[in-house]
Order: structure tokens, then sequence, then C-alpha cells
């Protein structure tokens, strides 16, 4: 019990390590799901059949989404415009959950894919509120400029 507790009191004193964590593992998961939508385009105009969309707009749904995925999961991996990352990828997934999923949800196997996407948008949600935190390139980026603004007003 002493190591569950120790666990969350370090848990508890580094928040921001878990929410990058999270951010982290989030973007690698989005920037392989674009690639798994790069090399298996069938796959991705399978999900958007079922959505009663015209051929136009499955075609570009589909040029948005696999660079959007690529890019912003990298951006999300690496903490580099973060906020700009996640709110690049929470129109795809309110496509996803709304147009894709919802009207599937009665099917056991299709709801498991409805939860998922909703799991994903709420956490893309919290990223773009909370940002980067210290495990990021805006992080390091925002901290040398600290510096050198620092340096500048002692001078």
């Amino acid at each position: 019990m002493k190591n569950i507790t120790d666990c969350k009191a370090w848990m508890d004193s580094h928040k921001d390590i878990v929410v990058d964590l999270i951010r982290i593992y989030l973007g690698v998961a989005l920037f392989a799901k674009g690639l798994y939508f790069m090399m298996h385009k069938e796959a991705l105009s399978k999900l958007l059949e079922g959505a009663d969309t015209m051929a136009f707009v499955q075609g570009a749904v589909a040029h948005y989404v696999i660079p959007a995925h690529l890019v912003g999961g990298l951006l999300l991996a690496l903490g580099l415009l973060t906020r700009l990352a996640a709110l690049s990828q929470i129109p795809i997934l309110l496509g996803a959950v709304f147009y894709v999923w919802l009207p599937k949800v009665l099917l056991v196997e299709q709801r498991e894919n409805f939860e998922l996407s909703v799991l994903v948008l709420f956490l893309l949600g919290l990223i773009f509120v909370y940002g980067a935190g210290r495990l990021s390139v805006d992080h390091l980026l925002t901290r040398k400029e600290n510096r050198q603004l620092e340096a500048h007003s002692a001078a």
C-alpha cells in the first residue's frame, strides 16, 4: 500500500508531467492513425461512406484528416505549437463522434469506437486548455525567451 501512496503523492506533485505524458501518448497515437489512413485509404473511405456524405466531401475530409493527424500528432508528441495542434484535431474528432460513430452507437462493436473517439476528443480539449508542460519544445522556447527578456531588462 505504501507504493501506491508514494505513487499518488508523486503524481499530485508532478501533475504537469502526467499531462505531458498523456499529450505525448496521444500525439504518437494520432500520428500512427494518420500513417494507417495514409497506407489504407480504403479504410478511411469505408468510414466516410457510412456517414451519408457526398463524394466531394469524402475526398476533402480525407485530404484534411491524413495530414492533420500526421502533422498534428507529431506536433503534439513534441509539444510544439501544442494548442494549435490540439485545435486542428478537434474538428476531426467531432466529425468522427457525431457523423461516423454516433449513428452506429447501438451496435456493440461500433460503440467501442464511439467511446474511444469521445475520450480522444475530451483529452484533446484538455490539452488545448492546459497547453504544453515541462516536457515540451514550447516550454523550452518560452523559457529561453524569458531568459533573453530578463537579460535585456537587466542591462
